[in-house]
């Protein structure tokens, strides 16, 4: 695994041992990449499930400002810090070592706020969903900010499921798909 593009390009990133993470695969990556490029600089970003960090990672190389890492696996948050150092990234990150809705509410209560909010929880474990509810009625989303949930194809994620998140756009791949949600304006 790889940094696809920017500042730390062909940058190779270490990866958690065993089957506790399960990394976004580069070709997938770099179509998402493709699909958000143009507004990431300057932006903050919100990588939960982190894993090895590989997308918070190429979110900072192509210019993001800032990302936080939310990683449950302290094996995984300890490979996090080492990609960042190893990207020379770590300045522009900050790593959380708790569950993702603790996370939510504790940047939450600290009146953080973000452009983009990716999520890729272990599959078919009714996740996503918890965790875009959680969203729903967060205040962490800046105006027009993108929430971007990995999931396997099977999981279902709809418009009906939330009161202000909708469905923007869903792109599937051969295992698993991206599903683009964004907050309308409430009232």
């Amino acid at each position: 695994m790889r940094v696809i593009s920017g500042k730390a390009r062909s940058l190779r990133l270490k990866t958690v041992e065993g089957m506790d993470t399960r990394p976004t695969q580069d070709r997938i990556k770099e179509t998402l990449f493709n699909m958000i490029q143009h507004e990431l600089a300057g932006k903050d970003f919100l990588d939960l499930f982190a894993g090895s960090g590989a997308i918070g990672i190429e979110a900072l190389s192509r210019g993001c400002k800032h990302a936080v890492f939310v990683e449950n696996n302290k094996k995984a948050a300890s490979c996090i810090q080492d990609n960042l150092v190893h990207t020379k990234l770590a300045d522009e990150a900050q790593i959380l070592v708790t569950d993702v809705i603790s996370a939510l509410r504790k940047l939450g209560s600290e009146g953080r706020k973000f452009d983009y909010i990716f999520m890729d929880p272990p599959y078919d474990r009714g996740m996503e969903n918890a965790v875009l509810n959680e969203l729903d009625h967060s205040e962490l989303l800046k105006e027009n900010a993108l929430v971007i949930a990995e999931s396997s194809l099977q999981t279902e994620i709809q418009d009906e499921m939330f009161e202000y998140l909708k469905v923007l756009k869903i792109k599937e791949y051969k295992t698993n798909k991206h599903t683009f949600l964004q907050k309308v304006q409430e009232g």
